[in-house]
């Protein structure tokens, strides 16, 4: 059961993450050597790799952070199965090093690019971003990574590049879920090039200070704030700056439930439910969904003139 804190707790007396993952010894007590196993599996995969990183005052919210255990074991992640819990599980046999990133299309400099490579010129800051997924619950996450813009300038796009295609990793041998014909395999994501040059777009590498686990996306990833949360694709391998809108995985899949943009929208329902509300994890009682997920006054000009109900 989620029981929803006492509204005047002070942030300061939030359980940090050290003191949450060092309830071990409770568990162990409290309920038994019966439960341990469950709670150790609950635990498994996080990052364990610190990342040496400053804090981006201007791009963090005064919110009641997530903690990591449900960060890291409440997942979507279907190409490692598709419910929530099995991701934490299946994705630790999934190899993350070596790992690179081939950047092609209209661009001055393609090719394929180590991590590091990809990493080096960039310092990392930690970001607390909202994170609002479809099927109505959130997140807030510290996440570590820097910022998509300025890794977009070093690969100097032409001006025919109008939209940025992401792609994820296919490694049948170590993602169990391509197994099943859930989705057009490899997964695909994309956006307008402003969209991407955008302050708040952000490649995250980490989340709590620490590598990121591999059920959330390791070793990088994409983070869109104010969109749902299937738009901010996970393990990334390939980046393409192309002329035409590509076409996304679940647009694709159920074009008339998922659109391009997917903007955090509570005036746009889902076909099957509604978007007003939501809830977030670590919460018992709902509250109301913001418009681009509280992101508008950053946002709102890339869609000014645009009906945000047909291009949902």
């Amino acid at each position: 059961m989620l029981i929803k804190r006492p509204t005047d707790i002070p942030s300061s007396e939030i359980t940090d993450k050290e003191t949450y993952l060092n309830r071990r010894h409770f568990m162990q007590s409290a309920l038994g050597l019966a439960m341990l196993p469950l709670f150790n599996e609950a635990q498994a995969g996080y990052g364990n790799t610190p990342l040496k990183h400053e804090k981006a005052e201007r791009f963090r919210i005064d919110e009641e952070l997530t903690p990591y255990k449900d960060i890291s074991s409440y997942n979507n992640f279907y190409e490692f199965g598709t419910d929530k819990y099995s991701p934490a599980k299946q994705a630790q046999q999934l190899t993350t090093d070596p790992w690179s990133i081939t950047i092609a299309g209209h661009v001055e400099k393609p090719g394929t690019y180590s991590l590091e490579d990809i990493m080096k010129p960039h310092a990392l800051e930690e970001r607390i971003y909202r994170l609002r997924c479809v099927e109505r619950w959130s997140m807030v996450i510290p996440w570590i990574g820097f910022s998509l813009a300025d890794m977009i300038k070093r690969f100097q796009p032409t001006s025919s590049a109008k939209y940025v295609k992401f792609t994820t990793l296919e490694r049948k041998s170590e993602m169990p879920g391509l197994r099943r014909r859930v989705l057009d395999w490899p997964y695909v994501e994309g956006l307008r090039i402003d969209e991407a040059m955008n302050p708040l777009a952000l490649m995250a590498v980490g989340l709590y200070g620490e590598a990121l686990p591999k059920q959330n996306g390791a070793p990088i990833r994409l983070v869109v704030p104010w969109k749902y949360g299937f738009k901010s694709i996970k393990s990334v391998v390939k980046i393409e700056f192309v002329d035409r809108q590509p076409v996304s995985s679940w647009e694709q899949a159920a074009p008339r439930e998922y659109g391009f943009y997917s903007n955090v929208n509570p005036q746009v329902d889902h076909p099957r439910w509604s978007q007003k509300r939501e809830r977030r994890i670590g919460e018992f009682l709902k509250r109301k969904t913001l418009m681009f997920n509280g992101y508008e006054e950053q946002v709102a000009y890339l869609y000014k003139g645009m009906d945000l109900r047909k291009n949902y």
